[in-house]
């Protein structure tokens, strides 16, 4: 067989680039079996390693943090650490939410995803807690889905945040909006704790400002030059937090509760708010400054952050309502280090693969029985039922 040569004999023109945005032509290597198993038929994207390390890193800080918090009152040095780390690890974490929130829409796909992925872990978990602190710890706390307990309000919130991003993707001035409600909410102790809402708003401006963001702003902050001022900005957030410790309410940086009801006035809270976001905004510039670029070996653990997240917190409160956490030598520095590298080694182990296999129940249901098909789902799996292996058929010139 020959091929039939093309009018003329004009060569062929060279290949050129696809411009930015635009869909380039399908290379003849790529498998199609790759290309189907992508929705809308498109190859599946590779993982950024540079984000799946920074969520590892940060839930890890969660850990910390999460022991930290019996510990801190004994140890100046021990508040002034959980203060720093507070000022940004969960923000870090609501801008990366916020950025792989960009393309959601009220697709039914995408929403299936927001209630297998966000609502039923939620209901799943609060539950769980609210039993667990009744049977091991005594407590007599009421399962209330409204009332998010620990670390179940992160769920919730990610869940509103998520619902909203339609409205924040066609607002002018997205950013300065969330802020402003921020603030507002901020010293507006009527707000209640129905779905933790106090955290929900003054958490908000990271998540809208992770959707502002592109890859070219992540690439700012990874400049040799960000990464050498970031460590003595790192240590003068120390000095800082060291100074702060004993004349600082640390319920500031938990962002649940207005200026009222910490005892201050209502001006302290404008004042305090704008002043930590800024002051989080630049240590997580900080911290992205140091996430490793490239794969390493806690890479793959980024992928299942929530995994750690929701089930550290029954390990930590097991430790608290068993009085571990009052034990003297726990208090003592050589205790504090062991209890800070047991909440890292314990939050690396459940974001492993084989703990994500066992509680993919709970945390990634299929539920398919619970929603109708897609239409375009049904026709895309009609016509991959309809193609036939075309390899080895003749072609006619």
């Amino acid at each position: 067989m020959t091929n039939s040569p093309r009018p003329h004999g004009s060569p062929l023109p060279p290949a050129r680039r696809p411009a930015d945005g635009l869909p380039g032509p399908r290379s003849p290597r790529t498998p199609a079996a790759a290309v189907a198993a992508a929705p809308g038929g498109k190859p599946a994207k590779p993982r950024d390693a540079f984000f799946d390390n920074a969520k590892y890193l940060a839930i890890v800080l969660v850990a910390m943090g999460h022991v930290w918090d019996p510990l801190k009152g004994q140890s100046r040095v021990m508040e002034a650490l959980y203060m720093v780390v507070y000022a940004f690890h969960m923000p870090a974490f609501i801008i990366i939410s916020g950025y792989f929130s960009r393309s959601f829409d009220m697709r039914p796909d995408r929403v299936k995803r927001l209630v297998t992925g966000v609502v039923v872990p939620y209901v799943l978990f609060e539950t769980v807690y609210s039993l667990f602190s009744r049977w091991v710890g005594g407590s007599d706390l009421a399962i209330s889905l409204l009332d998010p307990w620990y670390l179940t309000w992160f769920l919730a919130a990610l869940f509103v945040w998520r619902l909203t991003t339609p409205l924040w993707k066609v607002v002018r001035w997205p950013l300065p909006l969330a802020l402003c409600l921020g603030l507002i909410a901020s010293v507006s102790p009527e707000i209640g704790d129905d779905l933790d809402l106090q955290r929900v708003l003054q958490y908000l401006p990271f998540f809208v400002l992770g959707l502002s963001m592109k890859p070219e702003h992540f690439q700012m902050v990874r400049r040799r030059e960000v990464r050498v001022l970031a460590v003595p900005v790192l240590a003068a957030a120390l000095v800082v937090g060291y100074w702060a410790a004993p004349r600082m309410n640390t319920a500031w940086f938990y962002h649940r509760d207005s200026a009222q009801e910490m005892g201050a006035p209502w001006w302290a809270g404008v004042i305090m708010t704008l002043a930590l976001y800024g002051c989080s905004l630049v240590l997580t510039a900080c911290f992205f400054a140091w996430v490793p670029r490239r794969t390493v070996w806690f890479t793959a653990l980024g992928a299942g952050t929530l995994y750690g997240y929701l089930l550290h917190g029954l390990v930590v409160k097991a430790f608290e309502y068993g009085g571990w956490f009052d034990e003297e030598w726990v208090r003592e520095p050589v205790g504090e280090v062991f209890v800070t590298v047991v909440a890292a080694a314990l939050i690396t182990a459940l974001c492993t693969r084989p703990v994500r296999r066992i509680f993919r129940f709970a945390m990634e249901p299929k539920l398919a029985w619970a929603f109708k098909r897609d239409a375009t789902e049904v026709a895309r799996e009609r016509a991959k039922a309809t193609v036939q292996p075309t390899a080895a058929q003749p072609v006619n010139a």
